[in-house]
């Protein structure tokens, strides 16, 4: 891809529309500085002082934060939160983030699902991860709310470009993707083909149809041989891509981490090689900014290789952002596609 043609890309992206479905997560970053760690007189336990506090949108919303920061212009998240403090602060980062949130169901006897993330201040000014705390629905989602989801992922169907499944709660049924959401997700996309319909899950990409879909290489072959373990072979990844391509009759982007990703489509396979990344690496919500990079790229009329070279272009600058779950604007993506082209061994 030239330049020219990235650049027309992105100039596009303003009059994209997209909505995402799916489990929206607030993402709690907790600053504690150990030096200040105090003795509980009650429980006789440490009791850590946080310093500082960080809230964003996370798992469909760090897509939609994604889409934002690439420039899309309208946004619309679909799913639901609990009626409680998460649910203020993630509704409030939606809409900071240029969301419409009027398609997210208030469910007052739902959890808004929260990753509080506990960050070790270090003595040279890092922060280190610890130990981090879910907050997850772990019963199944009732069935007045899931109708409600549907209803609404309906109306907006018919207003947008291009709808993006994240499938984030490993529980069935317990999250926003549930059996009966995906059938419909794979009714609306062939009610309308001239939509993009793409979707991502941690443990059911091989029940989807008639969408485009992203797995890595372990969750490829899972979904065609659920007994797997162990290391994925390239070889062996290619042909589960094949096997997910004729079970959804929709191309697969196959992501292959530092190595790119391979597009898989019934006529066959194109590798889109990775962008070289040097340094120390977060990979925390990589995927999903790739999955950002492709559709809003599809949305805007590119190819399927040109999609999957601005997906890679978007991971790469996420994965430099450490201790968040970053974001790239349309001059880091301009920026990384010179860098990588001044690399050697780079076309």
């Amino acid at each position: 891809m030239t330049e020219a043609r990235l650049r027309e890309l992105l100039a596009a992206l303003p009059r994209v529309r997209i909505a995402v479905v799916g489990d929206f997560f607030l993402d709690r970053y907790l600053v504690i500085d150990p030096r200040l760690t105090e003795v509980s007189l009650e429980t006789g336990l440490d009791a850590y002082q946080v310093v500082g506090k960080r809230c964003s949108p996370g798992a469909a919303g760090t897509v939609t934060s994604n889409l934002h920061a690439l420039g899309v212009g309208t946004l619309y998240a679909v799913g639901f939160t609990g009626d409680d403090g998460e649910g203020y602060e993630l509704r409030a980062g939606l809409r900071a983030t240029g969301v419409t949130t009027d398609h997210l169901v208030y469910a007052p006897d739902r959890f808004t699902p929260t990753y509080t993330k506990p960050m070790m201040l270090q003595p040279d000014g890092r922060e280190v991860e610890s130990n981090r705390q879910d907050i997850k629905n772990r019963a199944p989602l009732p069935p007045a709310l899931e109708e409600e989801i549907i209803r609404r992922l309906r109306d907006v169907t018919s207003q947008v470009d291009g709808v993006i499944v994240a499938d984030q709660v490993q529980e069935r049924n317990c999250g926003a993707i549930t059996d009966a959401v995906r059938r419909e997700v794979a009714r609306l996309a062939e009610q309308h083909p001239e939509t993009v319909f793409f979707a991502d899950s941690r443990v059911r990409i091989g029940e989807f149809r008639s969408v485009i879909v992203k797995p890595n290489r372990q969750e490829a072959v899972r979904a065609v041989d659920p007994g797997w373990s162990g290391e994925v072979p390239l070889a062996r990844a290619r042909d589960a891509g094949r096997q997910l391509a004729r079970a959804t009759g929709r191309p697969v982007f196959l992501t292959l981490s530092e190595d790119g990703l391979l597009i898989v489509t019934q006529d066959g396979e194109e590798h889109v090689p990775g962008v070289p990344v040097t340094g120390e690496v977060d990979p925390v919500g990589a995927g999903d900014s790739c999955t950002a990079g492709i559709v809003s790229a599809l949305c805007a009329g590119a190819t399927l290789p040109e999609a999957g070279e601005l997906g890679n272009l978007v991971a790469s600058i996420t994965v430099r952002k450490l201790g968040t779950t970053g974001t790239a604007s349309p001059e880091e993506v301009l920026a990384a596609w010179r860098e990588a082209l001044s690399t050697p061994g780079q076309d």
